[in-house]
Order: structure tokens, then C-alpha cells, then sequence
């Protein structure tokens, strides 16, 4: 396919699509589209299986991937509209509920701990949905509480004791502290930007998915294209999350970069490579099967880097 029928297929997805197709790659933002997010395809969808208790599936974080806490990262991704009085509404109900002593969302296992992963991705969508700075406080001041001589973070520290950052974890914080950054959030903003700079640096001493100390791929399935990907790393949600953070071009993106585009189809897409195991309250897309949600990624980091015309 040439550019514009690829552009052309995306445009017959769902509406969700449609209005990331108009404004990260035609460069046109349609209000209209947007709006339509809530009451039609997939935005519809999630919102419907909403209980009356304002949680998904059985609770906040149970089960993967039916949970509240899942749902609402979802429906942040469609870029629905942000001031949904039932998504504010849940927002409210997890504060209300769901901290733990470590003044973190949802304490988990015997010790009441919370984990840091699963706070930068709150983070990410209570600021996206525009929830009170007060509110967030003590997460703010629990995820820096989390941050690693290393510069990342890893949900492992404050419950086993981890001693290097995990990518999966480096990249969750990374999405919520840009989220509260772009939304003009001020509380700690200053060192919250300094653990953005390590994160980032973080990243790129590791080329995006290699050992830093050997060189070799850490993990295969860092190169395996999938959506959602939840708490999951791999190479193109990093690549989509510097694109939206407006990071200038590091050569050190160059290997996830060539191995992004050799993974383009000769159809010009890209597939949906893989499925994380788990319950969902619907598929949006099928494993092997060319994918809209991967084929949009990856020509917004393209257009962002200027390499739109480059080849595998």
C-alpha cells in the first residue's frame, strides 16, 4: 500500500483510531471524533462494563486484565475525553480506598506495600483525566521515594530489594510523570523532571532493549509488537512514549529504530505480534493479524524522527 491508502486503511478503524490518525499524522484535531469516543466502538465498549460500584471487572487491580486499574490505562490510550464524570468518579472511589500506608495506590501482598509500576500507570491516567493536584500527593512523593542510583525504577525495591532499574517499571514512571508534566500538575515538578532526565538516560544507555554491560538483547520479548501493552516493555511502546514526549533524536534509538522498521510488512503495516495472557473484555485486534493500533505507533515515531520515507 502507498502512504495514503495505509492512512486511508487506518482511517476505517475504530473512532478511537480515526482521531490519533487526524492529529498525530494528518495533523488535524477533530473535536468531533474525539467526542464520539464515549458512546461508539471500543471507548463505548469499556465504558458499558463499568459496575455500579464505579469498578471494572471484580475490583481495582483483580483480575488482569478486566481490573478498574487496567480498564481506566485503556481508556486513557483512546484519548477519550478527559472529563468523564464517571472515570473521575472512579478516580475518586480508588483515592478513597485504595492507598496504602506508603501513601501509594493499592498495597500489595502481606506487608501492604505498593508497588511503583502500577503507580506511575495511575499516575499516567489521574492526570490525563484531570483529577486534583492535592489528590496526588502522597504518590508523588511515594514514587520519588522509588527512584534507583541507577536513574530508572523497578517495582521490586521496596519489596525484595532490587538493585538495577527494570525497564517495564523505568518506562510505566516515564508515562506518568510526562502525563503530569504536559497536564501542568507543579507539585515537586522540579525533581519529578530530574527523575524524568534519569529515566530517559536510563533508557538510552540500554539502547532501548540492550544489556548495556554485553550488548545482547535482555529480553526477546522486548521486540515483540503488542497492544495493550500493559505494564509491559517493549521497543515500540518506548519508542511511541519518546515521540509523545518530544524527545529530540539519540542516535542510541537507532537499533530498536532499525528493528521497528524491519519489522514493517511489505503491505506497509505492521502486525500485531502477540497476546499477554489474561482475561479482556473484548479483543481489539487479533495476534498475526495487521494491526492499526501498531501500524499508527509506528508511523507517529516515524513522522516525529523525520523518517517516514525510510527504509527496512
Amino acid at each position: 500500500m502507498t502512504h495514503r491508502e495505509v492512512i486511508n486503511w487506518l482511517l476505517t478503524g475504530d473512532v478511537s483510531i480515526k482521531y490519533q490518525t487526524f492529529r498525530d499524522l494528518l495533523d488535524e484535531e477533530r473535536k468531533d471524533l474525539r467526542d464520539k469516543i464515549a458512546c461508539e466502538g471500543w471507548g463505548y465498549q469499556f465504558l458499558s462494563k463499568r459496575k455500579s460500584d464505579g469498578h471494572w471487572g471484580k475490583k481495582f487491580y483483580e483480575p488482569k486484565w478486566t481490573s478498574t486499574h487496567y480498564t481506566l490505562l485503556d481508556l486513557r490510550n483512546l484519548c477519550i475525553q478527559p472529563d468523564s464524570p464517571l472515570i473521575k468518579d472512579s478516580i475518586k472511589i480508588i483515592l478513597n480506598k485504595e492507598k496504602g500506608p506508603d501513601g501509594g495506590v493499592r498495597p500489595i501482598g502481606k506487608e501492604q506495600k505498593c508497588d511503583v509500576c502500577l503507580n506511575g500507570m495511575f499516575l499516567n491516567y489521574a492526570t490525563y483525566f484531570k483529577t486534583k493536584q492535592e489528590r496526588l500527593h502522597s504518590i508523588v512523593d511515594f514514587i520519588l521515594d522509588q527512584l534507583m542510583p541507577d536513574g530508572g525504577f523497578n517495582c521490586q525495591l521496596n519489596r525484595s530489594g532490587a538493585k538495577h532499574s527494570s525497564l517495564h517499571s523505568t518506562l510505566s514512571l516515564l508515562e506518568g510523570i510526562t502525563e503530569y508534566e504536559k497536564n501542568g500538575y507543579q507539585y515537586r515538578l522540579p525533581e519529578l523532571l530530574k527523575a524524568k532526565q534519569s529515566s530517559v538516560e536510563f533508557l538510552l544507555i540500554h539502547q532501548l532493549y540492550l544489556s548495556d554491560r554485553t550488548g545482547k538483547i535482555i529480553n526477546r520479548d522486548f521486540l515483540k509488537l503488542t497492544y495493550p501493552g500493559r505494564w509491559r516493555y517493549d521497543i515500540l511502546k518506548a519508542l511511541d512514549y519518546c515521540q509523545y514526549a518530544g524527545l529530540p533524536w539519540d542516535q542510541r534509538m537507532k537499533p530498536a529504530m532499525d528493528m521497528l522498521l524491519k519489522k514493517r510488512k511489505k503491505e506497509a503495516t505492521w502486525n500485531m505480534q502477540a497476546k499477554h495472557p489474561g482475561q479482556m473484555h473484548f479483543e481489539m485486534e487479533k495476534a498475526g493479524k495487521p494491526s492499526r493500533w501498531n501500524t499508527l505507533r509506528a508511523l507517529r515515531v516515524l513522522k516525529h524522527y523525520g523518517l517516514m520515507g525510510a527504509n527496512s
